[in-house]
């Protein structure tokens, strides 16, 4: 099949829905890209092209499908909130939002409890997955002990990263975030030489994520959209077999144990301490969770499992 592939203008989006369309291709499909942070004649480049599909991340590609009437079946990807400005539409959500329940437009949503809240006929859990190709073991230096990538946008998380690093002055911390979520973090605090001390730049493409990645002991994730499900950055590094330690969400179950998670930042404290003087440990849980999202949440398999409930 040939595939219409939306690749949006949030950063986060573009990473997701990239590891779509490389199980896409990985199931032998073709898939050509609009780049909506590149491109800005969707009239043009669509002229005289017939595609069986057209992809996208949140609403990027119902609203170009509606926008532009075209009789092509949609495949979305949610891992946003739908009634939310983080949608792709800002505002206009509820303008598109209708359109996810026609017969031949199918959503997969990544939050298992928060889909309860819709009825749309064709809309399916699906965690997130990635490329194994990309996200992957690549054996590299440690260079970080802990590791954060995500915007420190609020109070509670600027202070959480910034005690983090004060109650271990001897580990070596990175923190990954676009320029305008660093400056804005320098902005709200006066610990600034810790910030600036943790602060690695931006990454905006999946091979040097997976590099990072790979060169921290220790990633942590404060999940924020959703009420159930962990986010991309949770699958991605335990790809690369490094160890997350994530906050809780339900979907952590899935890991039957293997996953850990803290509740607060003081356990959170004491599972970096732990991991890191217990190599038996470390290495017992990342090779469990590497096993089970190489086994269940790659790109090849996920995206099968999409074409199936489109009866393609």
């Amino acid at each position: 099949m040939k595939i219409l592939g939306i690749l949006p203008h949030s950063i986060g989006g573009r990473l997701t829905i990239s590891s779509l369309f490389d199980g896409f291709v990985q199931n032998g499909h073709t898939v050509e890209i609009f780049d909506e942070l590149k491109q800005n004649d969707f009239e043009n480049f669509i002229k005289n092209k017939n595609f069986d599909y057209i992809s996208g991340y949140d609403f990027s590609a119902i609203k170009l499908k509606i926008d532009n009437k075209l009789d092509i079946p949609s495949i979305n990807y949610f891992s946003d909130e739908i009634e939310s400005k983080a949608s792709g539409v800002g505002d206009d959500w509820y303008i598109y939002m209708p359109y996810l329940s026609e017969k031949d437009n199918y959503t997969f949503f990544w939050d298992k409890e928060l889909i309860k809240k819709y009825d749309f006929k064709n809309m399916f859990y699906m965690p997130h997955f990635v490329n194994t190709d990309i996200y992957k073991p690549l054996n590299l230096k440690k260079d970080y002990d802990i590791m954060f990538a995500g915007r420190l946008d609020t109070d509670y998380r600027l202070n959480f990263f910034i005690e983090l690093m004060q109650s271990f002055p001897n580990l070596k911390f990175a923190w990954f975030a676009i320029e305008k979520h660093y400056k804005d973090a320098l902005d709200r605090t006066d610990e600034k030489a810790l910030i600036k001390s943790a602060y690695r730049g931006f990454i905006d493409n999946e091979s040097n994520m997976a590099i990072e990645l790979n060169k921290a002991k220790i990633v942590f994730n404060i999940n924020s959209q959703g009420l159930s499900s962990l986010n991309y950055r949770t699958i991605q590094t335990i790809a690369c077999k490094t160890l997350m330690v994530s906050d809780f969400r339900e979907e952590i179950n899935m890991f039957k144990g293997d996953l850990p998670f803290y509740i607060n930042i003081e356990d959170l404290k004491e599972k970096i301490k732990y991991y890191l003087n217990n190599e038996k440990a470390y290495e017992y849980t990342i090779n469990k969770c590497f096993d089970f999202v190489s086994k269940h949440l790659n790109s090849k398999n996920c995206v099968e499992n999409i074409l199936k409930l489109t009866n393609n």
